[in-house]
């Protein structure tokens, strides 16, 4: 009898264990759910709402001043989108942004993170020199850029003039609009990869550089073997959030040329602007941003997969 309650007690203490641990878990969980619920109505309201609004709207006809009178036409939106040709126009724009500026200014940005890395006695002001554009506003730089840009009065102009090349029209030219926004855009924009590959260099341990340098490598060594294979995850970092801000390029071009001349610098994100605010017409932009968004999707995935062979 004394065994049999022994065992009774022992089965009850574990069982009031078990309970506990349950209660425990169950109260963790909770506030782990409490602590990311505020993030994902966030994401609920502001992306995946708008973007199902977007596929809703993609099959009407929906004036922005008349949203009584909207009307549903099925695919006529997409099939005038793909026989646009300021979209095709717009895509390109986009894509030839992306393609320029990512390599080139995650190599900028590396080169500065190389630069300031060095024990230099001034390396504190040239980061800050270097950071500050980041924390401007964009508007702010564009309008300092037109200025800049200026073909009669900007001071490139001026100092081209005095090195004894001629004025050049900058943004007032097709063929030069959106590489002068380009040129900005680098420059603008290095200093915020500059900070991130600073961290990772700082991150490598010092001893492999002592090592490399006791067996003879120089610094294109170094660099070749060294550095580059030490900051591959922040490079595949950099390239990814590099591009998805390339893709939605919208402040410059609206605030320096709206899109001219002759569209070279108009994008999707400004096209989805003109064509659901300035011309009201929702449900055409709404299959623009469906597109877009694809796009964007296919972007990513495609460098998530080059990435992942390469790793």
């Amino acid at each position: 009898m004394q065994s049999a309650s022994s065992q009774i007690q022992i089965q009850s203490s574990k069982k009031s264990r078990l309970s506990s641990i349950g209660h425990q878990k169950r109260r963790e969980a909770l506030t782990g759910y409490s602590f990311i619920l505020p993030a994902v109505i966030l994401l609920i309201l502001f992306l995946l709402l708008p973007f199902m609004l977007a596929v809703v709207f993609g099959f009407t006809k929906f004036n922005l001043l008349r949203p009584d009178q909207i009307k549903f036409i099925g695919l006529d939106n997409y099939f005038m989108l793909f026989k646009d040709k300021l979209f095709y126009k717009s895509l390109y724009n986009t894509l030839y942004f992306t393609i320029i500026v990512v390599p080139v200014q995650s190599a900028v940005a590396l080169m500065l993170a190389l630069l300031v890395n060095n024990q230099l006695k001034l390396r504190n002001v040239f980061r800050i020199a270097y950071f500050s554009p980041v924390i401007t506003s964009m508007t702010v730089i564009a309008i300092l850029w037109i200025s800049l840009y200026n073909p009669n009065e900007g001071l490139i102009n001026s100092a081209l003039q005095f090195l004894g090349i001629p004025k050049q029209p900058f943004l007032r030219s097709a063929d030069q609009a959106m590489n002068a926004i380009i040129f900005m855009s680098v420059w603008q924009a290095a200093g915020y990869q500059m900070m991130i590959f600073l961290a990772g260099l700082q991150s490598i341990p010092k001893d492999l550089y002592e090592a490399s340098a006791m067996d003879g490598a120089n610094r294109v060594q170094q660099l070749r073997f060294i550095t580059i294979p030490s900051l591959y995850n922040v490079i595949v970092f950099v390239l990814t959030i590099t591009t998805i801000q390339a893709v939605k390029l919208f402040t410059q071009p609206y605030v320096m040329t709206n899109g001219g001349p002759e569209n070279s610098t108009r994008t999707l994100a400004l096209l989805i602007y003109q064509q659901g605010f300035q011309f009201r017409n929702a449900g055409y932009a709404s299959a623009v941003s469906v597109i877009f968004f694809l796009i964007v999707i296919a972007i990513s995935f495609s460098m998530r997969k080059f990435f992942k062979d390469r790793g």
